[in-house]
């Protein structure tokens, strides 16, 4: 951009043009649908260009704005988030390395540091984020990252990163967050000390439940080795799904601002009904990081915990009820959509497991969207009304 722009509202639109604006270029950048660029002769001085090395024009475009939406030197999109998470961790470390991660994780992650950082000969250990002397506690001298997720699926916890950030820059460890449910709209890490921010493009950035995606933004070397990583592994976004994701963002700000209105008035709503036993939404005072959420986030966000009294069979009976909101794995769309966990992201846990997270049976995860409140409110009452027993 030819201004110095600082508002999320406006980066978020104009963050990453390159192109001059001179009479009868096009406003919307236009798709660059070519796996290949003319180059890599003789008197050519540039590094090769080529699509699976993520140097479509499309990919930077967007991989630019996220970071400019981060306040982060450098960000690179990729195919989809865990391939952000993936080659975040795997250019971090090396046979016989080790990290330190908070235990509240989305499950692919986990299964990741588990069983693929595990193979490769790096140790991962998990620690409970409530308590910040258990990360110092937990380093080695082969201790090569530190890793959080904020906030955290789908129990919407959140963690104080300060403490951790403070740790990191002390013994030179970098701390990488996925913030893929904040957005960068209503929080971002790097100003509290986090050195690396991952994002599911999947889900808010995108907005649209029309594409997949990742992005992983941070200090210009660390994603010059991600970036590395990419031409070796390949997970190259598609052009047009990152030119989707650019379109997707513009209206990032916009929507965020819906979502997190929404979500926090269907909150305070579901508190109010006798189906429910628990809401967990960082908007809420009974929330165990309410406190903490209004230092750290911008915005309570749009993703809400219900837990459903009588367990499965209740769970099971309202989302098959719904006409509205679907019942869909994903989130982050301008559709509210609905999940169960013990089915979707914690089916490899058993109930003790997932209880012990704050993931009993009737927990129903909700991806609040941007329709009518009322619609909304209309249709999850029915729901309620339709489970077995709800009198």
């Amino acid at each position: 951009m030819s201004f110095d722009a600082r508002t999320p509202e406006t980066l978020a639109i104009h963050a990453g043009d390159l192109e001059p604006r001179t009479e009868g270029a096009p406003v919307v950048p236009a798709v660059v649908q070519s796996a290949t660029y003319h180059g890599g002769g003789p008197s050519d001085t540039g590094p090769v260009q080529y699509a699976r090395y993520g140097t479509n024009p499309n990919q930077l475009r967007v991989g630019r704005k996220v970071a400019a939406l981060e306040g982060a030197e450098d960000g690179l999109a990729l195919a989809s988030g865990m391939a952000a998470i993936s080659l975040s961790l795997l250019a971090l470390t090396r046979n016989g390395d080790h990290l330190v991660s908070s235990a509240h994780l989305y499950g692919a992650t986990r299964t990741f540091m588990e069983q693929e950082l595990a193979r490769r000969g790096v140790e991962v250990t998990f620690v409970d984020p409530d308590h910040p002397r258990e990360w110092r506690k937990a380093l080695r001298p082969t201790t090569r990252g530190l890793y959080m997720e904020l906030p955290t699926n789908p129990t919407l916890r959140l963690f104080d990163l300060r403490p951790v950030g403070l740790l990191a820059r002390e013994r030179g460890i970098p701390l990488v967050v996925d913030a893929t449910f904040g957005t960068p709209v209503n929080f971002q890490p790097l100003r509290f000390g986090a050195d690396v921010v991952i994002h599911s493009a999947t889900k808010y950035l995108g907005g649209h439940s029309d594409l997949i995606g990742g992005v992983v933004c941070g200090p210009e070397a660390l994603v010059a080795e991600v970036r590395g990583l990419l031409h070796l592994y390949g997970p190259s976004l598609d052009p047009h799904a990152a030119w989707l994701l650019d379109r997707g963002i513009r209206t990032l700000a916009v929507r965020m601002a819906r979502h997190n209105e929404n979500a926090t008035a269907l909150a305070e709503w579901f508190g109010s009904r006798e189906e429910v036993e628990q809401v967990i939404h960082p908007s809420r005072a009974d929330h165990p990081d309410h406190a903490l959420s209004k230092e750290l986030l911008k915005g309570p966000g749009g993703m809400l915990g219900v837990i459903l009294k009588g367990g499965a069979a209740a769970a099971d009976g309202f989302v098959q009820a719904l006409r509205v909101a679907a019942l869909a794995p994903s989130l982050g769309g301008v559709e509210t959509l609905v999940s169960l966990p013990r089915l979707t992201s914690h089916r490899s846990m058993t109930l003790a497991q997932r209880e012990a997270m704050g993931v009993p049976d009737g927990f129903v995860r909700i991806s609040v969207g941007i329709e009518g409140l009322e619609d909304l409110k209309e249709d999850f009452s029915q729901a309620l009304r339709s489970i077995p027993g709800s009198g």
